[in-house]
């Protein structure tokens, strides 16, 4: 980092006084001494609250302050309420650079002279100008020669030097906090600029941006309820994406979809509906669903179709995830408050040593009042704050990998909230998760795992004889006395009966249902045998 950047950030942190929202007590004596030789530089806005300092000097520093700020004001369980609402604010809506230089980075990025060579047409005007990119529109000549509309998402240049060099600084800036901060346990800071620089710096690369929509749109292939723009890979590159252009309505604009007879009751349902089915059905879900990155579809709106872009944001979810997760939200639509707070201790997020009645008794006071009441009325941000206020109580810690979930979770409320107030958030939800419950621990379930298993358990056959043969080997009386000799039936009865339970399986699935039948009546006989002489 340029010592003028270096000197830029402390002047535009120092002149928004954010070194006093440190208590001076924490510190340290070098660090008063710093503070004291840069005189010069002091509070000018002194009348405003710290909130408002904070999102105006990050709006200052430029678009990697601007987004951390954004990611930060989705953690309410790091920061004051006051503070976390006024960075929801934040704006990154960034000049745009040069038509005429985004042109080059296509030419040099697909290796040709001219860009007429493969765009018909290009509007050297951007479409759109963010922090990371901006995108312009054209029309692709594919390989049958058909012109298609496309758009081209381009990286900014220079972006990554300015990027890594701010990130160095945050990391140190963290690692100072860490320090000086008396709930700094709780706050982790170096963790949080940790996950904030894989998420800029996979921002950074759109062949990754491109995978992603390709995943999101295989996994709704034919759907009413969500389309994902193709992608065209063979002409995307790390710096440069192009993707099909659509022509759908901003889901904030509600007028435009009234004015076409949308059916908005329905809409909003398929949004909570499309948010638990990439969560719970794919584990993967589109993690950056604010109003900017979704649009409705023009055709039918009586049976209306989101449409997602910007896929450079994507959450995942690990199958315990998802488990406890689905149990922790039909424990809440339950008001079963005393399994969440079980489920809470069980998975280590609060300590084992915790009282699950005061737990429990916390939980209800903040949950009760949300039920049986129309959207309009609740307000889910501030339920939010309540519970990570009680978090704050019982020393609880967000799980990192559940952060973009719980961003999403909130886009998905606010979304619901302006376009149909009366929707029943969680009537719309609960029977899809407990259909996947039911799905997870049915006897569907053990089918689909048996299923999976099978290429193991077919390459294992082969060695079950000798398995068996060395089992009875390992004869317990050369170690135990004379009396007290084991039976070896009802071992050899019970692997019996699994072999024979697979071999059912096998010809099932060959569609020999004689063979299958007899296999599946030997292995019940073989289990009842060694059950019995047990």
């Amino acid at each position: 980092m340029s010592t003028a950047r270096l000197y830029n950030i402390t002047k535009t942190l120092l002149s928004y006084g954010l070194d006093e929202l440190i208590p001076k007590h924490k510190i340290p004596w070098f660090g008063k001494v710093a503070r004291g030789s840069l005189f010069w530089l002091r509070n000018q806005h002194k009348e405003k609250p710290a909130g408002l300092r904070l999102r105006l000097a990050l709006q200052e520093l430029g678009p990697v302050w601007i987004k951390f700020g954004q990611m930060l004001s989705t953690r309410r369980d790091l920061l004051p309420h006051d503070i976390a609402l006024e960075l929801a604010f934040l704006q990154d809506q960034v000049q745009p650079f040069e038509g005429a230089l985004a042109q080059k980075i296509i030419e040099k990025a697909l290796e040709i002279n001219d860009i007429s060579e493969l765009f018909s047409e290009f509007s050297q005007t951007p479409l759109a100008s963010a922090s990371i990119a901006q995108v312009h529109t054209a029309k692709l000549i594919d390989e049958h020669s058909i012109e298609q509309d496309v758009v081209i998402k381009v990286i900014r240049p220079n972006i990554h030097e300015q990027i890594n060099a701010d990130l160095a600084l945050m990391e140190k800036l963290a690692k100072v906090l860490a320090k000086v901060h008396n709930e700094s346990k709780r706050l982790r800071p170096v963790e949080v600029v940790k996950d904030y620089k894989k998420t800029l710096l996979d921002e950074l690369d759109l062949m990754r941006e491109g995978a992603n929509g390709i995943q999101l749109k295989r996994n709704f292939e034919g759907s009413e309820s969500l389309y994902i723009p193709a992608v065209y890979s063979d002409y995307s590159r790390s710096n440069i994406l192009v993707m099909e252009r659509i022509y759908g309505i901003p889901v904030s604009d509600k007028d435009a979809l009234m004015a076409q007879n949308t059916n908005m009751k329905l809409l909003a349902e398929r949004g909570v509906e499309v948010f638990f089915t990439q969560v719970f059905r794919d584990s993967f879900f589109h993690a950056d669903m604010h109003p900017g990155n979704i649009f409705v579809s023009r055709e039918h709106p009586e049976n209306p179709m989101y449409i997602g872009i910007d896929c450079g944001i994507v959450g995942t979810l690990s199958k315990e995830d998802k488990r406890y997760l689905a149990e922790n939200f039909i424990a809440f639509f339950n008001r079963d408050y005393r399994q969440v707070a079980q489920l809470h201790v069980d998975s280590g997020w609060v300590p084992h040593d915790t009282s699950i009645e005061e737990f429990e008794f916390a939980i209800r006071t903040v949950c009760e009042p949300i039920f049986n009441k129309p959207l309009a009325e609740i307000s889910f941000g501030h339920v939010l704050v309540n519970l990570f206020n009680t978090a704050r109580r019982f020393n609880m810690q967000v799980q990192p990998q559940l952060v973009l979930l719980q961003k999403t979770l909130l886009y998905v409320e606010g979304l619901g909230r302006q376009l149909y107030p009366q929707l029943d958030l969680w009537k719309t939800a609960k029977p899809f998760l407990e259909d996947w419950v039911k799905q997870q621990v049915g006897p569907l379930s053990i089918l689909k795992q048996m299923y999976a298993n099978l290429p193991f358990w077919a390459e294992k056959m082969p060695e079950l004889p000798d398995l068996i043969y060395q089992n009875l080997k390992r004869a317990p009386h050369a170690h135990q006395p004379q009396e007290q000799k084991v039976s070896h039936k009802p071992l050899i009865l019970g692997l019996f009966g699994s072999a024979t339970m697979i071999m059912a399986t096998l010809c099932y699935l060959q569609y020999d249902l004689v063979a299958a039948s007899i296999a599946i009546g030997l292995s019940v006989i073989s289990f009842i045998a060694a059950w019995r002489s047990a």
